[in-house]
């Protein structure tokens, strides 16, 4: 696992630990979110210095992957988090029975196909190799958007839960390679082509708008959340970091910084 401080905070201590009289949002017990590195980390900083300006205190701890940052939150080492989306969401209930719900949207990250080799998916050769995500939700999302992009044929009515089992023509025998979705921007010079979210792609110098091969519309269900424990729904300090994320300013700079490639959900 790979974690880090936003603002190089020591390590992380159980909320148990911390002075319980303590009121969340304050210096004293600022609220701890986790996020992904790239474009999450990058949105939060900016809700961070929106909402200090009112003297509310958050503190941000990044991660290096998909699980730690559930993990994380159950274990009361955070507040919240601010990295996934309602299917993941909702497959991490399932499967390790976590208690959570979103309070908020942040922003939308698009998926884009893309490749180092070839223009377009109508140029990928006799059994290509394409990279996709290997967690259930981002691989059956991939799925999804190559075979509306025609790379190949899902079974009728697949979603975001399609493995490669579920797909029923491949004429071009197009060859699903499953990777950590962290690792796929790095890796396109060993396939032929790679799903990549936007929070990936981004600080890889791609941009789904401009450099993809096929992409997402706006219109999608991936709108990443606000998440807190179910207890802590109703809280005030849970509605104050989600009013953060549709502050104008953050609006903004999601827009102006990611050009286009991330679009505010919040």
């Amino acid at each position: 696992m790979l974690r880090r401080s936003l603002l190089a905070l020591p390590a992380l201590l159980p909320l148990a630990a911390r002075a319980q009289t303590a009121e969340f949002g304050t210096a004293a017990r600022p609220l701890r979110v986790g996020v992904t590195q790239g474009v999450h980390g990058q949105t939060f900083e900016k809700v961070r210095d929106v909402l200090a300006r009112d003297g509310f205190i958050t503190r941000g701890v990044e991660f290096g992957d998909f699980i730690q940052p559930n993990a994380a939150l159950a274990a009361g080492d955070l507040d919240a988090n601010a990295y996934q989306h309602l299917p993941f969401l909702e497959a991490q209930r399932a499967q390790r029975g976590y208690d959570f719900v979103p309070v908020g949207k942040t922003v939308l990250t698009l998926m884009g196909v893309f490749s180092r080799t070839h223009r377009s998916l109508d140029a990928l050769p006799n059994g290509a190799r394409v990279a996709i995500p290997n967690d259930p939700t981002n691989g059956g999302r991939a799925l999804l958007l190559l075979a509306q992009a025609g790379a190949f044929t899902l079974r009728p009515g697949a979603d975001h839960t399609a493995t490669v089992a579920d797909i029923t023509a491949n004429p071009k025998r197009i060859r699903i390679v499953e990777l950590e979705a962290a690792s796929i921007a790095r890796s396109l010079q060993d396939v032929d082509a790679g799903a990549i979210t936007g929070n990936y792609a981004v600080p890889a110098g791609l941009n789904p708008l401009r450099d993809a091969l096929a992409r997402e519309t706006e219109q999608s269900v991936y709108t990443v959340l606000v998440v807190v424990r179910r207890a802590d729904a109703e809280k005030p300090w849970a509605k104050r970091l989600a009013e953060g994320y549709r502050h104008p300013d953050v609006r903004a700079f999601v827009e102006q910084t990611f050009g286009g490639a991330v679009i505010s959900g919040g």
